[in-house]
């Protein structure tokens, strides 16, 4: 993949960020992934026995405002706490993004090791957000309601709503696409 969509979102994100009257570099973003069933076939499929769904994740990492920041594809069974240091990797690597990053907001999944990893290497903090002592049911989290609302976003766009596509790298631009589409059309309001 040439990166092409990654370019254009990012623009388009920057564009939106600064409409809004916000700097066009985030310095907080959210990270969590999503468990997607796939049709058949094709590259890293596996089986998530948390959601039991056998197929893909999608990997996020999303500004306040839940634009993509970058999003990366793997097998369902990847726990989250590998591909999240994965995924932020790739981000380190996108030193543009890391201008201003002072936080990261995740869910329990990423717990552990990882923390201190992303305070080494991204110079940035990683909070955990925890769902509350004794919680039943669905409830909104602080920050982390954010990405929720990205995949529901992302989920609308019928080549989305399920994993079709044979090449991780066509999933995650079709991701960058759906949120150009997004990002236009907040642009042109």
């Amino acid at each position: 993949m040439s990166g092409l969509w990654e370019q254009i979102n990012r623009m388009i994100r920057e564009g939106v960020r600064q409409k809004e009257g916000r700097n066009a570099k985030a310095s907080a973003m959210i990270i969590d992934s999503q468990s997607v069933k796939s049709s058949e076939g094709g590259e890293q499929c596996g089986y998530d026995g948390g959601k039991h769904v056998s197929g893909r994740k999608r990997n996020l990492v999303v500004d306040t405002q839940g634009l993509v920041m970058l999003a990366k594809v793997t097998a369902a069974n990847v726990q989250d706490v590998h591909r999240g240091q994965k995924t932020l990797t790739e981000l380190s690597l996108r030193r543009d993004l890391l201008e201003r990053l002072k936080i990261i907001f995740a869910d329990g999944g990423y717990r552990g090791d990882l923390v201190q990893w992303v305070t080494d290497h991204l110079d940035a903090t990683l909070e955990i957000v925890l769902k509350v002592e004794g919680q039943k049911g669905f409830q909104v989290l602080p920050k982390r309601w954010v990405v929720e609302r990205t995949f529901a976003w992302i989920s609308r766009h019928r080549r989305l709503a399920r994993d079709y596509e044979r090449l991780t790298s066509t999933d995650e631009a079709f991701i960058y696409i759906s949120m150009i589409r997004l990002g236009i059309r907040r642009l042109a309001r």
